[in-house]
């Protein structure tokens, strides 16, 4: 079975996935196959000031439309979202060697379409 693993560590919330599935997929205003969910920002009181005190995080979720780009991965090419990410958070592949990817990490997500 095929994924895409997100690393939100790196995601910088450019929507460029969002911008090419919508162009692969044929997709109008407000439909989307990626979608990315602001989370935050949020304070933690304990921190020093400084990066760690705050949390903003991008969250690309797939939703319905997402077919993982049918047409482009039966072709041998990946998905249109992992290819257009500009951060390289996005990958695609067989969900055992995604899973082996995160191993060790703690901001990661495994999605698949249906």
């Amino acid at each position: 079975m095929k994924a895409i693993l997100v690393n939100h560590e790196y995601c910088t919330g450019c929507h460029a996935c969002e911008v090419a599935c919508r162009r692969e997929l044929g997709l109008g205003k407000g439909e989307f196959g990626i979608k990315l969910t602001e989370v935050g920002p949020f304070k933690y009181e304990d921190r020093d000031d400084g990066p760690d005190k705050w949390e903003w995080t991008w969250l690309p979720a797939l939703t319905k439309a997402c077919d993982m780009c049918a047409e482009r991965t039966a072709q041998g090419k990946m998905p249109a979202c992992v290819q257009t990410c500009q951060a390289w958070c996005l990958y695609y592949g067989e969900v055992e060697d995604l899973a082996k990817k995160m191993e060790g990490g703690s901001r990661w997500a495994l999605l698949s379409a249906r």
